[in-house]
Order: structure tokens, then C-alpha cells, then sequence
């Protein structure tokens, strides 16, 4: 049967905010059709786009260098670690709570898999609701997954951690444990509770 692709990574957009205080990316021509139509005898036109953005733009992959800074950054994580992954998905509307806990893996054999928290929170995308009271994981949910085997955890929330508070518990736990995190996921409605592949690559 055909392989069905879903995209789970927002799109980038020029000037838009992933989070507050980070400038939005710069995205812009560096040749245009027209000025480079000039170098060429056969009619022949090249564009050539230029990005400029920090890392922690649209969906991303925080790697343990993101947190520790003798962790592998994103260029040295495996491929392994973030493709071919066997994928399960934790539905945990946002309308029920913003809190993930170890509760609701509880069942769900999640070693060496891809766990993606599915809130719905990504319908805030591009508003200010984003950046409130948003879902996350608890550190007792980080320790069972950790404990538990995940290869890798992503949410489809504003941040993986509660940002309520001065704490980061979520994030010094996973990539502590060299667990790779997806945050501002998107999509992951259309996922089915397991039985895909994920790739973050």
C-alpha cells in the first residue's frame, strides 16, 4: 500500500515570532531573476533565496548541547537517533489540562520509540494564545520516559517544559539522557496512535 508523508513541522515565515524575545527570521532574495538574467546568453534566470534566523525557529529539534554544554549538538546527534524512529502518539487535548504526567503513558510501551504529545495547543500558531499557559510535560513524565526507554519526545506546544515557572526539569531530564526533543509540532492529529515511522531529520 502507498506511503503516506504528514508534515509535522510549521511553516517559516519572513519576521514571524517562535518565541518571545528571539528575533524572526530574515528571509529575503540575494539574486533575483531579473538582476541575474544579466550573467547569462540563453535567457537563463537564477533565484537565490537568503535565510537568516536563529536555530530555535518554526519546528525544531533540541539537541543535548542545547542544555549542556559538553552535550552533542545537532550536527553530531545520529541519524539513528532522529530517523526511522517507530512513532506513538499520547493524546492529551489541551482542553482537559495543560499537564502531561507519567499517567497517561502508563500501557504504552514507548522504548525506543518517537513519543509525540498531541495537545491541539498548535492551533494557537501565530496568535498570542501561543505564548500563554501553554501544555506541557512534567518532570515525574520526563523521569518515567527516560526510565521507560522514548528515543525521542516532541509536543506540538509552545515548550516542552511548563514556562510558568523558572524550572526547565523536562528539558535537563531528556536531553540529560541524550533523548533528542521535538518542540512546536504541528499536525500530529493526523497521526495515527502508533504504527509510523517518524523522522525529525
Amino acid at each position: 500500500h502507498m506511503s503516506r508523508f504528514v508534515d509535522l513541522s510549521h511553516h517559516i515565515e519572513n519576521g514571524m515570532e517562535t518565541f518571545k524575545g528571539l528575533p524572526g527570521p530574515v528571509i529575503c532574495d540575494y539574486w533575483t531573476r531579473e538582476a541575474s538574467a544579466a550573467n547569462y546568453e540563453d535567457g537563463s534566470s537564477f533565484s537565490i533565496a537568503r535565510i537568516d534566523m536563529v536555530a530555535n525557529t518554526g519546528t525544531y529539534v533540541d539537541a543535548p548541547f542545547h542544555r549542556y554544554a559538553d552535550g552533542r549538538d545537532l550536527a553530531h546527534l545520529p541519524l539513528a537517533s532522529i530517523a526511522e524512529l517507530d512513532g506513538v502518539v499520547v493524546r492529551n487535548p489541551h482542553a482537559n489540562g495543560l499537564a502531561t504526567t507519567a499517567d497517561h503513558f502508563a500501557g504504552l510501551n514507548v522504548r525506543g520509540k518517537a513519543v509525540l504529545i498531541a495537545t491541539g495547543w498548535d492551533a494557537h500558531w501565530r496568535t498570542p494564545a501561543y505564548f500563554s499557559d501553554h501544555s506541557f510535560l512534567t518532570e515525574d513524565a520526563a523521569r518515567y520516559l527516560v526510565d521507560a526507554g522514548a528515543a525521542f519526545v516532541g509536543i506540538d506546544s509552545h515548550n516542552i517544559d511548563d514556562t510558568r515557572t523558572k524550572r526547565r526539569p523536562v528539558h535537563t531530564i531528556l536531553l540529560g539522557a541524550d533523548i533528542p526533543i521535538g518542540e512546536h509540532l504541528t499536525r500530529l492529529t493526523d497521526l495515527p496512535p502508533h504504527g509510523f515511522t517518524f523522522h525529525a531529520a
